[in-house]
């Protein structure tokens, strides 16, 4: 009887020995994985259960935040990407307070989610800052638009070396806002990336509000991996930039603490509803914003951009990117220069002016918004053509 008994056990363990050999050989992984796997799903369960991920999220993958928790690592630790894994729950503290409920739904969700800082890298390349870099040319822009960087890198953001001096290109990415792109354009964006290797991708959704996400996460990740790059040019992708220009007016403006662009002063928080960059009061109750350039292009010191990184740290973000930026320098107590070369706006604000597509301008001109990929590559041939010209603009 107990030799039938022992049989029985030894058949039972062979068994599922042979179960968990032929799951492994299948899934490819290690052992130690197979029962990581099984903990994770558990562990999704039982969030899941506690609480369901708000309705509309664009702070992340809602799938992601019912699985994951962020790493939490001392400044002396991160060598890499520390953040793998997310863990983004509503903060509801103040929901029942009136001057929430009178808020739109979008500054809502914004506020539930505003201590969700830092999310996983899809997509990296710490080699880009393997060697000293002068300038380092990082480009805003968003899944669907191939066509802007493919552009890009065919004229302003081509990488080169000027004199010693080199030249790099990064674009800044989250993920496609709308679910029914988001599985065909991330295929897509690998392969772009497989192609060129300057693409910088976070797992937080890319609308207007995240635009100050991403400017946390480039200062983030050039702390970690870029520790010899003078300069930072960054910009929008649908900008029209002069290298040259940028590298001239460099050999007489270098300084630790420049930050140059279209700099507005005594800017107001824009209160009508019906305006994009529309900001309620209890938001930001002050009657004016810190000196701040216009996101659409904009230069600073490499150093400059890594105090930066810190300072943004103490600060709640804010659905503004640049004015964002302008609180950091404010409490850095950095003045942004303002100069004639960077147009944000355009060479002038009225959009039919035949001074907007006058090439003998944009020589002169450092950055000029706003140029759709084929309009920039038209500009840039004129530009870069035997252009002869009345008289020089001299900005620079």
């Amino acid at each position: 009887m107990f030799q039938w008994k022992k049989t029985i056990y030894r058949s039972a363990c062979l068994s599922f020995l042979l179960v968990i050999t032929l799951t492994i050989l299948q899934r490819g992984t290690n052992p130690g994985s197979l029962f990581q796997d099984q903990q994770f799903s558990q562990d999704a369960v039982k969030i899941q259960k506690k609480e369901a991920s708000p309705p509309n999220n664009f702070w992340g993958d809602k799938k992601l935040e019912m699985t994951t928790e962020m790493i939490d690592v001392t400044e002396e630790q991160v060598k890499t990407w520390d953040v793998t894994t997310i863990n983004c729950t509503a903060n509801g503290n103040f929901t029942a307070m009136d001057w929430f409920k009178g808020l739109e739904p979008n500054f809502q969700q914004f506020l539930l989610y505003r201590h969700c800082r830092y999310f996983p890298m899809l997509i990296n390349h710490p080699e880009k800052c393997s060697e000293r870099i002068h300038l380092l040319i990082v480009v805003k822009s968003i899944i669907t638009q191939h066509d802007r960087r493919e552009t890009i890198r065919k004229t302003w953001g081509k990488e080169k070396e000027v004199d010693g001096k080199k030249i790099k290109t990064v674009f800044l990415l989250g993920t496609a806002s709308k679910d029914e792109e988001r599985a065909n354009y991330q295929k897509l964006l690998d392969y772009e990336n497989y192609i060129y290797g300057d693409i910088l991708q976070w797992n937080f959704l890319d609308t207007f509000f995240n635009l100050t996400l991403k400017e946390v996460h480039f200062l983030k990740w050039l702390s970690i991996y870029c520790n010899d790059v003078d300069y930072i040019f960054k910009g929008d992708d649908d900008v029209y930039v002069s290298p040259d220009n940028i590298l001239e007016f460099l050999e007489g403006n270098a300084g630790e603490n420049l930050f140059v662009g279209d700099v507005l002063h005594n800017a107001r928080p824009i209160r009508r509803k019906d305006n994009k960059y529309y900001i309620p009061n209890a938001l930001y109750d002050k009657s004016l914003y810190p000196p701040y350039a216009g996101g659409g292009g904009f230069l600073m010191g490499g150093s400059l951009a890594k105090r930066l990184y810190k300072t943004s740290e103490m600060l709640e973000l804010y659905p503004i990117d640049d004015v964002f930026l302008g609180m950091c320098l404010e409490i850095l107590k950095v003045n942004p220069i303002k100069h004639e070369g960077f147009k944000t706006f355009g060479i002038v604000r009225n959009k039919n002016s035949k001074m907007n597509k006058e090439p003998c301008f944009f020589r002169g001109m450092l950055v000029v918004h706003k140029l759709l990929p084929a309009e920039l590559s038209h500009m840039w041939d004129l530009v870069h053509s035997n252009l002869t010209c009345s008289r020089k603009l001299n900005l620079l």
